[in-house]
């Protein structure tokens, strides 16, 4: 499955890259994997050398359309690129642990999906099918990085991506592991076919989660079937009301809360970029928390010593009310900062 891989090389970097006299950008401090050997071996090369992070882009949406939903989540990969690698390099970020990965590759799936209508009964299948199709790379290229002993940071595409990512890092730890989501949906729908909405649910059912917890669901997007779901599997969350509204529980203790709740096993770290308020997403909304919430709940959990990754998804750059370009610059931005967040967390921990 390595071939699903696509390994960036200096001319698949070099049109996101800008220099300065006397300033070191962090593309100028980060790594990329050593082609002259296979995949699983060059991870490990790269860990022994003290490469600890990596950078991992999906882009697709093919299941955000499988999900009735927008289209535009494969465009946040590069939107975090031309961002993040121009960052000045300095004492207060460690991306000389970041190894610069490359993506998934998605253009042959991405190309079906393009001919298919969401709205048409036999199409969606055909994108759940796709998206199913997407879990498999998704899990076979995160299994590389985490037998390497590497903590992937994924950026792009739709929260179905999730099930890859979570399913790899159960069979590799060879337990069901937690996660955290940071999330107005539960994306706990039923196993009707591989979309955006169900990924937690299929990996529940694939054994491959263990405890799970939502911060910040919405009350009023989420469906009944959803909550009763959530609670006969024995998940939590505390919902965005509670936290924003009748400010029952502020964001730092309802984070700190769910850690503590936890037993020892793997931690995923997940955040559904529609959790921020007017961030172009595949589900764009008025009434969300604020980027620096999002940093903090990035901080928080990636503090905890069993965090294993970071996954930031359905960032749209399509979707922003002014047009594309304003979107990457938008998206790129804040994919940025949760990024930093994660790693001085981690470096700090």
């Amino acid at each position: 499955m390595a071939h699903y891989l696509n390994v960036y090389d200096e001319s698949a970097v070099k049109s996101f890259c800008t220099s300065r006299a006397n300033e070191t950008k962090v593309w100028q401090s980060m790594s990329l994997l050593d082609t002259d050997v296979n995949i699983q071996q060059a991870l490990s090369d790269a860990a022994q050398f003290g490469m600890r992070y990596v950078l991992l882009g999906i882009c697709e949406d093919i299941g955000p359309k499988a999900n009735l939903g927008a289209g535009g989540a494969e465009q946040a990969w590069p939107a975090f690129l031309q961002r993040f690698l121009n960052q000045p390099y300095n004492q207060f970020i460690a991306t000389q642990k970041v190894l610069l990965l490359g993506e998934v590759h998605t253009a042959d799936l991405m190309a079906q999906s393009a001919l298919l209508d969401n709205q048409n009964p036999a199409h969606l299948t055909q994108l759940r099918e796709l998206c199913e199709q997407l879990d498999q790379r998704v899990e076979a290229i995160l299994s590389f990085i985490f037998k390497a002993g590497l903590e992937p940071i994924v950026i792009g595409g739709g929260h179905n991506n999730c099930l890859g990512i979570i399913k790899a890092l159960a069979k590799y730890k060879n337990t069901a592991i937690n996660a955290i989501n940071f999330d107005p949906h539960a994306d706990f729908r039923e196993c009707e076919g591989r979309h955006s909405g169900n990924g937690f649910s299929y990996a529940y059912s694939a054994q491959c989660l263990k405890s799970y917890h939502v911060i910040g669901l919405h009350e009023l997007k989420n469906n009944q079937a959803i909550i009763d779901a959530l609670a006969a599997a024995n998940f939590t969350f505390n919902s965005y009301q509670s936290i924003a509204v009748k400010r029952e529980i502020n964001l730092t203790q309802a984070v700190s809360n769910a850690l503590k709740s936890f037993d020892a096993a793997p931690l995923g770290v997940e955040v559904d970029l529609d959790s921020i308020a007017f961030m172009p997403v595949s589900a764009y909304t008025c009434s969300g928390f604020s980027v620096s919430d999002a940093e903090h709940f990035v901080h928080l959990a990636a503090s905890n010593r069993h965090s294993h990754y970071l996954h930031l998804c359905e960032a749209a750059p399509i979707q922003h009310p002014s047009g594309i370009e304003a979107g990457k610059v938008h998206c790129g931005q804040v994919i940025s900062a949760l990024v930093n967040s994660y790693l001085q967390a981690k470096e700090c921990a």
